[in-house]
C-alpha cells in the first residue's frame, strides 16, 4: 500500500478536530480548550467598563511621576492577562488614573465590580519588620516569580528586588535572622516568613507553600502590590459596543458567506488543487481562533481586519500554488512531476510575499499597544497558520490524492486559465 494515501484522511481528521474545538471549546476532565465561545471581544465588539481610580489616604495630590507609574502598572496587568484592547490615561489635574477594558468573555451580567476585580488588587503592598515598621514597599520589588526550589522540590515564590529594595531587605535580614518579616496589603497581613540567614544578593525565596496555586496567588498579588500607593474606584460605568450590539452577528454571517463563496470560484476554477485549499483555509482559520480564545486575547475590529488579511494571503499563497501546477502540467510534465514542481517554484514567492509580512507584524507585536498590538498578533498568528496550513499541509493533501489512481487525471489539476508558461 502506498504510504501517502492514508495522509489525506490523517490532515482532514486534524482539521475536523481543530474546527470542532475552535467552534465549541473541548473539555478535557477538569481542564478545557478554549473555543469561539469563549473568545473575548474588545470594547468596539462588546463593551466594556470605564473606571476611574484615584489615591487614597495619600495625605496629597499625586506627583505627575506617580500617576505615570500607576498607568504603567496598570497597563503591565492588562497586558499579562492578554487584554489588547484598553486604554489607561491619567489626570494630573484631579490625580485620577482612568481605565477603560472590555469584558470578559464568561461575563453574561456585566458587572462592573466585578469585571474590575479583575484587575487585581489595588491596595499598597508592604515588608513589615516585627517591631510593625516597614522595611520596603511593593514598587521596590521588581518581580516575584512561583516555582518549586530545586534543592527540596517544595514550592516557593521567588523575589527579586531593584537596587534601592535590594540595599534595605539586605540591612533588614542582617538584623532580623530568627525573626518574621510580614508582608501585608494596606492593613491586611497576606503572608510571614521567618528569615533564616543574611541575604544580600537582590533576590530571596519564600519557602513552605503548600501547592503551586497558593504560590502563584501569592505572586501575583505581590506583583500586583507595584503600585505607588493605595488607590480606590472613585465611580465606573459600563461601555456600549461602538460597532452596535448586532455588530458581532453581522460579521460573522459576512465571513460566513465570504468563506462559501472563495470556496466555490477555488473548486471551480482550480479543481481538485482547489479542494485542497479550502481545507488547508479552514485549519488556518481554525487555528487563528484558537489561537485567540486559548490565551484570551482580545480580539478587536482591527484584530479581525487582521485575520482578512492574513486569510487573503492564504487564499493568495493556494492560488500561486494551484496556478503553477497547472502551468507545468500544461506544459506537458506527469501529475506528479507537474505536483513537485509547482510547489519548488512557488515557494520562494509565498514564501517572500509572508515572510516580509511575519517580520513586520512581530515588530508591531514588540512596539505596539492596545488595538495596533491586536491587529498585530492577529496578522502574525495567521501567517504563520499560511506556512503550516496553505504550504505545509496543501501539500501533503495533493500529494496524497495524487496516489489514487481515478485522482491522477491532468484535467483534474489544470484551471481554466489558457495561459502556459514559456
Amino acid at each position: 500500500m502506498n504510504k501517502r494515501k492514508p495522509v489525506f484522511f490523517l490532515v482532514v481528521i486534524v482539521a475536523l478536530l481543530m474546527v470542532y474545538t475552535a467552534a465549541f471549546g473541548l473539555n478535557l476532565g477538569d481542564s478545557k480548550i478554549l473555543g469561539a465561545p469563549d473568545m473575548r471581544y474588545g470594547m468596539d465588539i462588546r463593551g466594556g467598563v470605564d473606571a476611574v481610580y484615584q489615591p487614597v489616604d495619600l495625605g496629597r495630590k499625586p506627583t505627575g511621576d506617580e500617576l505615570e507609574a500607576a498607568r504603567a502598572i496598570i497597563e503591565l496587568r492588562l497586558d499579562n492577562k492578554n487584554i489588547m484592547d484598553r486604554d489607561v490615561t491619567i489626570d494630573k489635574e484631579n490625580g485620577y488614573v482612568i481605565v477603560r477594558f472590555p469584558w470578559k468573555a464568561d461575563e453574561k451580567e456585566f458587572n462592573p465590580e466585578a469585571a474590575i476585580a479583575e484587575l487585581g488588587e489595588t491596595a499598597q503592598l508592604r515588608f513589615v519588620g516585627p517591631d510593625g515598621s516597614t522595611i520596603l514597599v511593593g514598587n521596590q520589588v521588581k518581580k516575584a516569580s512561583p516555582g518549586q526550589n530545586p534543592s527540596t522540590g517544595g514550592f516557593i515564590v521567588s523575589l527579586e528586588f531593584n537596587e534601592e529594595g535590594s540595599k534595605l531587605f539586605s540591612d533588614a535580614t542582617k538584623k532580623l535572622i530568627g525573626q518574621n518579616i510580614s508582608i501585608y496589603m494596606d492593613e491586611t497581613e497576606i503572608q510571614t516568613a521567618t528569615v533564616e540567614q543574611h541575604i544580600s544578593s537582590g533576590s530571596a525565596m519564600i519557602t513552605n507553600m503548600k501547592s503551586y496555586d497558593e504560590a502563584r496567588k501569592l505572586a501575583d498579588k505581590i506583583n500586583s502590590g507595584a503600585l505607588p500607593f493605595s488607590m480606590v474606584t472613585k465611580n465606573y460605568s459600563t461601555i456600549s459596543p461602538s460597532l452596535g450590539s448586532g455588530a458581532l452577528g453581522v460579521m460573522l454571517q459576512a465571513g460566513l458567506i465570504a468563506y462559501c463563496i472563495i470556496c466555490v470560484l477555488l473548486i471551480g476554477y482550480y479543481r481538485l488543487p482547489g479542494f485542497v485549499a479550502c481545507i488547508s483555509l479552514t485549519i488556518q482559520m481554525a487555528g487563528q481562533i484558537l489561537s485567540l480564545s486559548i490565551p484570551q486575547m482580545s480580539l478587536t475590529l482591527t484584530g479581525i481586519a487582521g485575520i482578512i488579511l492574513s486569510m487573503g494571503m492564504g487564499v493568495d499563497a493556494n492560488v500561486i500554488i494551484s496556478e503553477r501546477i497547472s502551468e507545468e502540467i500544461k506544459a506537458g510534465k506527469s501529475v506528479e512531476s507537474a505536483i513537485a514542481a509547482g510547489f519548488q517554484n512557488a515557494f520562494s514567492s509565498v514564501f517572500d510575499g509572508n515572510i516580509t509580512v511575519l517580520i513586520v507584524a512581530f515588530i508591531l507585536m514588540i512596539f505596539g499597544s492596545g488595538a495596533l498590538a491586536s491587529f498585530a498578533y492577529s496578522l502574525f498568528i495567521g501567517i504563520v497558520f499560511n506556512f503550516i496550513a496553505g504550504v505545509t499541509a496543501s501539500r501533503l493533501m495533493i500529494k496524497s490524492l495524487s496516489s489514487y489512481k481515478f485522482l491522477r487525471k491532468p484535467a483534474l489539476y489544470t484551471c481554466l486559465s489558457r495561459r502556459v508558461s514559456l
